[in-house]
């Protein structure tokens, strides 16, 4: 939009300014679709075989591509295809097929990586019930004090799916389980509402999600998204 940037590094970290009084320029923008809400249809298709799924246009930034690159490690079919830039951000198409998954060796998530990933974790954490290795979680206490104690919230409703699960004080551990239908309650955050949407696909019976309007905080259409794909 014409508006001049500076960039400096200083010993605190980087420094952004910009001038006051600028006079924008109109451009087209696009906005990428969201990796992160990306996420929960990505793991759906991703662990069903015979699915085949296709999300175009979603953003790569790398600050955010963190949970694509772990459940690529993991042996999901998911190819990135058509990579471009708009407005300066880089964006791909992604076909995902589904599979199982082949990893060779636990899946655990630790260490610096969790911060780029903690909002994926729920979903990851419903991944990890259709891995053959499962998936452990640690370094993660930051999700105690999310929208909701999402530690407490993932191992809860796992529980009562009556999957293989282990709490720890800065994460859990998730062993593949073959879920079944449960009375799941939210505690009022959408990501969760969102992941045990998912879980509900791999489970047998009926799944019943306490304050699933929760998902309408960061997509309200995700409910009406979830059905358009799967019928």
């Amino acid at each position: 939009m014409d508006v001049p940037v500076t960039e400096r590094i200083t010993e605190d970290g980087t420094v952004l300014a910009v001038e006051g009084d600028s006079k924008l320029t109109a451009r087209d923008i696009v906005v990428p679709s969201d990796l992160s809400s990306a996420a929960f249809f990505i793991v759906a298709a991703a662990l069903h075989d015979g699915s085949e799924l296709l999300l175009p246009g979603v953003g790569l930034n790398p600050s955010r591509k963190a949970v694509l690159d772990v459940l690529i490690d993991a042996g999901l079919d998911i190819a990135v295809s058509a990579r471009r830039e708009i407005n300066n951000e880089p964006i791909a198409d992604l076909l995902v097929r589904g599979s199982s998954g082949s990893a060779s060796g636990p899946l655990v998530i630790s260490g610096d990586i969790v911060a780029n990933l903690i909002d994926e974790i729920p979903i990851l954490a419903v991944a990890g019930t259709q891995l053959k290795v499962g998936v452990e979680v640690k370094d993660a206490g930051e999700l105690r004090i999310k929208e909701s104690d999402r530690i407490a919230a993932i191992v809860e409703n796992l529980k009562r799916m009556n999957a293989d699960v282990e709490e720890f004080a800065d994460g859990f551990r998730v062993g593949r389980s073959q879920l079944s239908g449960a009375r799941i309650d939210t505690f009022g955050d959408h990501r969760i509402a969102m992941a045990f949407a998912i879980a509900a696909l791999f489970a047998e019976g009926e799944t019943e999600i306490i304050g699933s309007e929760a998902a309408s905080v960061s997509y309200p259409a995700f409910f009406e998204e979830l059905a358009r794909v799967i019928y």
